[in-house]
């Protein structure tokens, strides 16, 4: 019952994803891979569906699963606010990077710390869980995993990231992925127009998406080891940056730019274009920090 309070956020990421991929009423809505790309258990997945079918948007068949059930230029779009488990997420991400949290704490006491109701904590604690920046200590306990929280660790996380993600593109092994790469280019291009919409957890969700599956297709399991792990380290910085959505825009260009250049073969011009648009983010991003 705990994990039935992530379904409202579930409900709006599936509602998005049908839109980013331009689905037709019929099309099938795989719980198991939907499960995969929000990073989250199929338990809540099945959750949001089923609330979903029962405000009409989706429906479900026997030994078959869930279909949407209008087409995604139809679906209601995303309340822009964010809903109370948000508010109280950010505030876990913020007491955390400013030092106001220990590394470990019992469920009880955040409980008490943010005054939440056992269910919904729980929950709560479980997403960020799914996002690798806490795990569960036997019994009812919790410990923050490590991450970054200074503007120096974060600024080198990026020039690591600039070398790395170069040199991905340049090894024999790099295969594009053409029905990968067809679905990040319309995930792009509608970020375009939601992005002032879209909260931070999918705006950074969607830049990762973008980044790590450039990497799979390099097909070296080393580099993608590397690069999942530095995007969990700068998660929280992330969610504090994304409050200034000034440089989206360009960094959305940039993603499809990347495509073009790795579609048309010229592998040399875009390893070279990935290391100058991650060392700009980087840099733009280490002074908004420091800013701070």
């Amino acid at each position: 019952m705990a994990r039935q309070s992530l379904a409202p956020r579930i409900m709006t990421q599936i509602l998005d994803h049908a839109r980013a991929e331009g689905m037709e009423a019929g099309q099938h809505l795989p719980a198991q891979r939907l499960a995969a790309q929000l990073r989250v258990s199929r338990s809540p997945v099945v959750s949001a569906l089923r609330e979903l079918e029962r405000r009409g948007l989706v429906r479900s068949e026997e030994n078959r699963g869930f279909f949407l059930n209008r087409d995604a230029a139809d679906l209601p779009e995303p309340k822009p606010d964010m809903d109370a488990e948000d508010a109280a997420y950010f505030r876990i991400a913020e007491d955390r990077l400013a030092a106001r949290l220990p590394d470990r704490l019992s469920e009880s006491e955040f409980m008490r710390h943010y005054d939440l109701p056992r269910g919904r904590m729980r929950a709560l604690l479980q997403l960020i869980e799914s996002e690798g920046w806490i795990e569960r200590l036997p019994g009812n306990g919790w410990q923050f995993r490590e991450t970054l929280t200074s503007a120096d660790a974060y600024a080198e996380s990026y020039a690591f990231r600039a070398v790395i993600e170069r040199e991905a593109l340049l090894l024999p092994s790099f295969r594009p992925d053409p029905e990968a790469f067809a679905a990040a280019r319309q995930r792009q291009t509608a970020l375009l127009t939601s992005y002032m919409h879209e909260s931070r957890v999918e705006i950074f969700t969607r830049n990762i998406d973008f980044h790590e599956m450039l990497i799979r297709c390099a097909n070296n399991a080393f580099f993608l080891d590397a690069v999942l792990r530095i995007n969990r380290l700068r998660r929280l910085i992330e969610y504090r940056i994304t409050a200034d959505r000034s440089r989206l825009p360009q960094q959305v260009r940039e993603h499809i730019q990347l495509l073009d250049l790795i579609e048309s073969g010229r592998m040399r011009e875009a390893a070279d274009f990935m290391f100058t648009h991650v060392s700009g983010a980087g840099r733009s991003k280490a002074a908004a920090l420091g800013q701070e």
